[in-house]
């Protein structure tokens, strides 16, 4: 009876071992684009701009997608144990609002929107050991009345690290800091446009 008894415990323990290192294996590791770098404002906004991020219902969640284009571009994918914090519109508005000073929508009064349409947003296999992040989409500026005053195409790929979610991860942090950039660079130039400069004045 006693050697049965040690044999139980031994299933028992073995069991709790087992059932805890699955646990650990199914949880996902969470991502964002980690802290925001330097504001890219030279100085306050003087009047209020506000941004809006829209993405297409494939992207409007938490997987961190990829796409193995060697095999098929148009199949997406998503990382089984990596997942972002958020959806990736909420996380590149979040990273704008903090690199331009923007105002997220719908919050204060603001004379005029910035509104991004995202149309990819993915880790890009061009083959196994060769990968990069793409952001690709469009701005558009609006006045109060949401008038078009301009246009801005998207088309950034910033290279992986590594063939994982992590590599991907990094690329497109990566691709949103270079359209924190190109945003920038864009209000300069639109500032001295007679229809668009109310916006940044």
């Amino acid at each position: 009876m006693r050697w049965l008894s040690g044999f139980l415990c031994c299933l028992l323990l073995a069991g709790c071992f087992t059932a805890g290192k699955r646990g650990g294996d199914a949880s996902p590791i969470i991502y964002d684009f980690g802290p925001a770098p330097a504001s890219l404002l030279p100085a306050p906004r003087k009047t209020p701009l506000a941004l809006e991020v829209r993405a297409p219902l494939w992207f409007d969640s938490m997987g961190i997608g990829y796409r193995l284009a060697y095999v098929d571009a148009a199949r997406l994918r998503e990382y089984a144990k990596a997942r972002w914090a958020g959806p990736p519109a909420q996380l590149l508005q979040q990273r704008l609002v903090q690199q331009l000073g923007l105002s997220p929508s719908g919050q204060g009064q603001s004379r005029c929107l910035m509104r991004i349409d995202m149309t990819e947003f993915s880790h890009i296999f061009a083959a196994p050991d060769r990968s990069r992040g793409v952001l690709q989409g469009r701005v558009v500026l609006l006045d109060r009345a949401r008038r078009q005053l301009a246009e801005l195409p998207v088309n950034l790929e910033k290279p992986a690290a590594s063939p994982d979610a992590r590599g991907g991860v990094g690329a497109l942090t990566a691709a949103a800091d270079q359209l924190a950039a190109d945003l920038a660079g864009w209000e300069r130039q639109l500032a001295g446009n007679t229809a668009a400069g109310g916006c940044f004045n």
